[in-house]
């Protein structure tokens, strides 16, 4: 290590938190990754990760912008795999409901070095035998053994909320001390108490007993002895070792429950049996972990309508997108914006010019960053190749089991928009999730995502979210003075009607409906509805007219086709042909604005004085008591307003009172 002159330095760098998102999977300006020949630069400091291509090189701009110097350099590459032998037992079948653990190490072969860029500049200094110091290979280990910021958003996104029962709050614990040493540290010959398995066992937190899990959580194999344990003791909660976390988090069961729950007091719980959860190093997955890996591993059938199987293309702006788990609404959104010339301008030609000019510390909390990177990734082509396999492998079933059965040759990878996703989803309630969400509501955040940020940076000229704007002209007609109203709304979609028409059913009893024009639609949307209406000119409640029309026309014009229909309440998609011509003209669509001879209507009479402003901290008493909100909103009125033990007395002495 005399090689570098900077190596005291690193003793002053710690190895990521959990809470860290570290990114080793890829580059986080482009789609460069573990798997290239120079690998990922990890930055040991922030742990963005970088490439190191000649043209890219933004490891280097990272290093030269932050004055981080040293880097973990991490390599990637399939395992060599040989065929199974024809008098060789077959794999054993995987079970719909089973969750295997896939683990990284088991198919791929890792390779990393310390680098550091303060001794050259250019392409950082690989350090010759850094792993034997401890703390270098502490640092190593702490990068390599963290979630990658890719799983991590996934994991995040997976997990349900899981909350405390009433058997985690009132748990009692009925044994204490310290179990052997070699429970608490899980290696040795920590085992079931019933049997030798020495993976997937769970602690009961009542008594300190140690049982396997049932066979499917996990996949690491079970005899259920936990399970027997509860229903021979009744000790309700249980937790998997291998999960605990320093942060207090683990895998948590409540067997009464029969649920996943959570216990606000595991710290508490596990230093009754001698252990210290600060100490503890998370060393199996979690059901969630275990659960995405499934799930991202099923591949959809690659066939057209007409049953055949698609043939793969490649080439600058046939890159595809790699399914992330119900990502497909995302998807075709990218896709469709970036098909677009205007988003292809703006973001495509100035990727490089943007990557050394960025004034943000980490790209993957920039929006522009993320969107460079995917109009480099879907329109240069550099992404667009055949899916790599192992040497000599042609059967895509060697490597993922649930591939589908498909003659033709091998898809591409496709690029994988996770970093994109966590950052645009980022605190909100849907599009942070992993589940299935609508295209048209995505789209809209998108465009609110890009507009904000826009905004904040102050990017001069036009945005490409220009070419969606329009305005609706409203126009409102009395049915009794004939006076109007025109009001011009901005929008960016226009949501259609379509009308369901059944025609009859197919052999399968699949419902068929008639085939419906676009025009009719919007013939519909834009035609004259009936409202009740209290006119401000007449003084009169009346029987209004109202129509909506185009007051301009966007460049491109996106339509919300809603074809569903409630069933018990819930949306059911139906399947309508929707007829869209080649050729559609509007002009018959477009608004005139307030004509000669029309008279506007006065402006709608000043709205009511608003409720009183009511004492925040004892409506939030009054109302965790249970009572209604209009009644603690009378309670305080009568009791001037002032607190709440004065409205609680009001409210049981009215108890009898109507409203």
């Amino acid at each position: 290590m005399a090689s570098c002159a900077h190596i005291a330095d690193i003793a002053r760098l710690q190895p990521p938190r959990l809470s860290q998102s570290v990114h080793r999977e890829e580059c986080t300006q482009c789609f460069d990754n573990q798997d290239h020949p120079l690998g990922i630069d990890v930055c040991l400091a922030c742990f963005n990760g970088g490439c190191l291509g000649r043209e890219r090189h933004h490891a280097r701009t990272h290093a030269q912008k932050t004055g981080h110097h040293f880097t973990l350099n991490v390599k990637r590459k399939l395992k060599p795999s040989a065929s199974r032998a024809d008098d060789e037992e077959p794999p054993a079948k995987m079970t719909k409901l089973a969750i295997v653990e896939d683990r990284d190490e088991d198919k791929y072969e890792h390779k990393t070095a310390l680098k550091c860029w303060k001794c050259d500049p250019e392409n950082g200094l690989e350090i010759q035998n850094a792993m034997l110091d401890p703390h270098v290979k502490g640092l190593s280990d702490g990068v390599m053994q963290s979630l990658s910021s890719a799983r991590q958003s996934e994991v995040k996104a997976w997990e349900e909320e899981i909350l405390p029962c009433e058997h985690t709050l009132t748990l009692q614990q009925l044994s204490t001390g310290p179990i052997p040493a070699s429970v608490s540290s899980y290696e040795g010959l920590a085992h079931c108490s019933k049997c030798d398995l020495k993976e997937n066992l769970w602690l009961c937190l009542t008594c300190g007993a140690l049982g396997c899990g049932r066979q499917q959580y996990g996949g690491l194999g079970g005899n259920g002895h936990g399970l027997r344990h509860y229903e021979e003791t009744h000790h309700p909660i249980s937790v998997k070792l291998g999960t605990i976390t320093p942060e207090g988090n683990a895998d948590i069961y409540c067997y009464t429950c029969n649920d996943a729950k959570q216990d606000p007091e595991l710290a508490a719980h596990l230093a009754a049996f001698g252990i210290n959860v600060q100490t503890q190093t998370k060393t199996e997955k979690s059901m969630t972990e275990l659960q995405i890996e499934h799930n991202l591993k099923f591949d959809f059938s690659l066939t057209g309508e007409d049953g055949k199987a698609l043939e793969p293309v490649f080439g600058p702006g046939l890159t595809g997108l790699s399914n992330l788990g119900n990502s497909c609404y995302m998807a075709s959104v990218i896709q469709t914006v970036f098909s677009l010339p205007v988003f292809q301008e703006r973001y495509y030609p100035s990727a490089s010019a943007h990557w050394y000019t960025c004034t943000e510390t980490l790209p993957a909390d920039c929006v522009d960053c993320q969107m460079h990177k995917l109009a480099d990734g879907l329109l240069s082509g550099r992404y667009s190749h055949p899916r790599p396999t192992n040497s000599g492998m042609t059967d895509p079933k060697a490597i993922n089991p649930l591939a589908h059965d498909s003659p033709t040759p091998v898809f591409q990878e496709g690029v994988r928009p996770s970093g994109f996703k966590a950052l645009i989803g980022k605190g909100h309630e849907e599009f942070s999730t992993m589940r299935q969400q609508d295209s048209e509501e995505f789209f809209t955040h998108l465009l609110t995502v890009l507009r904000r940020h826009a905004k904040k940076v102050g990017n001069g000229g036009k945005e490409p979210t220009d070419i969606f704007e329009f305005g609706m002209e409203q126009r409102l007609e009395c049915g009794e003075c004939k006076r109007v109203r025109y009001r011009v709304d901005g929008m960016d979609v226009v949501s259609i009607a379509v009308p369901a028409v059944e025609k009859g059913k197919d052999a399968e009893g699949k419902t068929l409906y008639e085939e419906v024009r676009l025009g009719d639609c919007l013939s519909t949307l834009t035609g004259v509805e009936a409202l009740e209406y209290t006119c401000p000119g007449c003084q009169k409640n009346v029987i209004a007219t109202k129509r909506s029309r185009f007051a301009t026309f966007p460049q491109v014009l996106v339509l919300h086709a809603k074809k569903f229909q409630l069933v018990n309440w819930v949306p059911s998609k139906l399947d309508i042909p929707l007829n869209v011509s080649d050729t559609l003209r509007l002009d018959e669509y477009l608004g005139r604005g307030l004509q000669s001879g029309e008279t506007e209507l006065p402006d709608d009479k000043a709205a009511a004085p608003g409720l009183p402003q009511f004492n925040e901290a004892a409506m939030a008493q009054l109302e965790a008591m249970g009572f209604p909100t209009i009644r603690c909103q009378k309670a305080l009125l009568a009791t001037g307003n002032s607190d709440a033990e004065a409205a609680m007395e009001w409210l049981f002495a009215h108890m009898e009172d109507p409203g």
